[in-house]
């Protein structure tokens, strides 16, 4: 086995987590270029594609990065140990000046969508219009959502893009687009920490107005995009959001090829409902990170040894599954097979919810944050964290530690003076004597009823669930099993009390917890609300000096662990699992997208 080091620090996107007969192989001329036959590849992952646009509350998931990862270039990549690189052959971007912090995109000339539309301008607006939330007409805190879907339900004829960022919203004047149509200008109100990472591109500008406001010919929806940003024009508005919010869901192949373009290596060539997706080479792309192989087919499959007897048969080439030591050792008597472990930029973690009226709900108790405080230091309290990682991961990593910070990696700069006044230390050691004590303080009496979300067939969280029952029981809590196959798509909507599940990175921005902690972030899916870590994560969106923004994360977290919003348990093991013989050239990454790093340096075997 080969093994590949840890670099990365915090934590934003939800890492969530079948198979149908495999294609053809191609012959080993096909991946040495000596041959006009198309290549291809099978791989695996564990959760099906749900939505093209991964920036909305909704859509923010590995699920759905990862696939657009292959489809879609942008200006900025993160490589395999974590750096970030400047992607100039799809545009540049620079700091122009420092005070007012200003940064000018610019889109490269020969930068289309896959239907032939130029990327330029109007695009970087539109990511600029969604991520800023300064032409919303309507607060994050005032929507309602669906509780069967959890996407918004009240903002009909307001502006609501469903999503957020960290520095956008600091560009509050609108960003001013050049002559020629390619340039977009963004000038800070104050300085931002993290400005290289925020302009994400996703999503058609072209697209997005058409289907939103009736327009036909391309380059006149975006016109109308710019004007309708440009002039506040809060109807079109309403309508561009509203459709950008749900427009781009979707679980199998759209009627509206509209709604999958691509202005990367791959395009979306047919997408069965939970089964598979097939990608295939985009000939519209000119940048460089072309694909080296013509087609990719991604199969979907939640349990990791089915997928390791996939690679045996053939019928998947690589997969890259939550390990455990079952896998591991199947996946070893596989020929040919080749496994890198290491350290992935994901941590497993429990969340309570405080806001649906549930047992750790202030609401259920007349109002009463003290008691519902009490009931969630009680449940943490008896939380088997030391057990789960000497169980589960350390068979995998013999290294392998409760993790202790909501914001840091071990190892990484900060982590141990974080830890050392965090808290953490409260939840050391499992102590069902002081649960009951606190459950008698909050005047509860009978074993509590908590609902644990997990997703259905994820053989390591079926078994951290496992340890969890008992230990809570002890503690007097009766776990209800609300597993789900759907559990990434309901993470907000209510339904559960207490979920188990990975945040994982995609970048090392310092800024990026934020998002899950702040009041109405986008990955606040807990009801959580704390001024002071509003404050300071405001603090440290300014700061760049690295000594404060650890002693901001420090107050952070202060907060965090002060009111037992949930635990931190351990640092993904990770295992990318490969046929040799099949495909060779990989590097997968630490911090997302992790296997699908570096697909344009892969070579299709025999």
């Amino acid at each position: 086995m080969r093994s590949k080091r840890l670099f990365t620090a915090g934590a934003v996107i939800a890492s969530l987590s079948v198979m149908a007969t495999a294609c053809a192989a191609p012959s080993a001329d096909e991946g040495e270029g000596n041959s006009d036959q198309p290549t291809s590849l099978n791989l695996g992952w564990n959760q099906p594609f749900y939505s093209y646009n991964e920036d909305t509350s909704n859509g923010n998931a590995t699920a759905n990065s990862n696939i657009k990862y292959l489809m879609n270039d942008q200006f900025w990549y993160v490589d395999a140990e974590g750096e970030i690189q400047q992607n100039t052959s799809y545009g540049t971007y620079e700091k122009t000046s420092e005070d007012p912090l200003t940064v000018k995109y610019t889109v490269a000339d020969d930068t289309t969508w896959s239907d032939g539309t130029p990327v330029d301008a109007a695009d970087v607006l539109l990511a600029w219009a969604a991520g800023s939330g300064n032409l919303n007409t309507i607060d994050a805190d005032k929507v309602k959502t669906d509780d069967a879907t959890g996407l918004p339900q009240n903002t009909k004829g307001k502006v609501y893009f469903d999503t957020s960022s960290q520095g956008l919203p600091y560009v509050t004047e609108t960003p001013e687009i050049s002559d020629d149509g390619k340039t977009l200008t963004l000038v800070y109100d104050k300085p931002f920490a993290d400005w290289q990472y925020d302009i994400s591109m996703s999503i058609p500008a072209h697209v997005t107005a058409a289907k939103a406001l009736g327009i036909d010919d391309p380059q006149e929806a975006k016109d109308a995009l710019i004007k309708a940003v440009q002039d506040k024009d809060e109807a079109a508005l309403a309508k561009i959001s509203s459709f950008w919010n749900t427009g781009y869901d979707y679980t199998k192949m759209p009627d509206d090829k509209d709604l999958a373009l691509s202005s990367g290596a791959y395009v979306m060539k047919e997408f069965k409902e939970n089964q598979y997706m097939t990608l295939e080479k985009n000939p519209k792309y000119k940048g460089d990170h072309a694909a080296s192989i013509d087609q990719l087919t991604i199969r979907w499959n939640e349990d990791p040894l089915a997928q390791v007897q996939a690679l045996e048969n053939g019928e998947i080439d690589m997969f890259s599954p939550q390990v455990t030591t079952d896998v591991a050792q199947a996946a070893e008597k596989v020929d040919g097979v080749e496994i890198e472990t290491g350290v992935e930029g994901t941590y497993e973690h429990i969340d309570l919810v405080l806001n649906n009226k549930g047992p750790f709900d202030p609401a259920s108790y007349g109002g009463d944050e003290a008691k519902a405080l009490k009931v969630r230091q009680a449940f943490l309290s008896a939380v088997p964290r030391q057990e789960i990682v000497d169980k589960l991961i350390k068979p995998i990593n013999a290294d392998a530690e409760v993790r202790n910070s909501f914001t840091r990696t071990e190892g990484t700069p900060g982590y141990d003076e974080i830890v050392a006044q965090n808290g953490s230390s409260e939840y050391s050691e499992v102590d069902p004597a002081r649960s009951k004590k606190l459950l008698q303080e909050a005047g509860v009496n009978g074993d509590v009823d908590v609902r644990v979300m997990y997703a259905a067939d994820n053989v390591r969280r079926a078994n951290e669930f496992q340890l969890l029952k008992p230990a809570l029981a002890e503690a007097g809590f009766n776990l209800i099993d609300a597993k789900s196959a759907k559990w990434g798509e309901k993470l907000g909507d209510g339904t559960y009390d207490a979920v188990v599940f990975g945040w994982q990175s995609e970048t090392p921005a310092v800024t990026e917890s934020g998002p899950t902690f702040v009041t109405g972030g986008i990955n606040n899916l807990i009801g959580y609300s704390n001024e002071t870590v509003d404050s300071e994560f405001d603090t440290l969106n300014t700061e760049t000096d690295e000594a404060k923004q650890i002693e901001i994360l420090a107050n952070v977290e202060k907060e965090l662990y002060k009111d037992a919003i949930g635990l931190t348990l351990y640092q993904f093991p990770s295992a990318n699992i490969s046929n040799g013989s099949r495909v060779t050239g990989l590097d997968p990454a630490i911090l997302a997208p992790t296997m699908f790093y570096g697909f344009w340096d892969w070579k299709a075997g025999s």
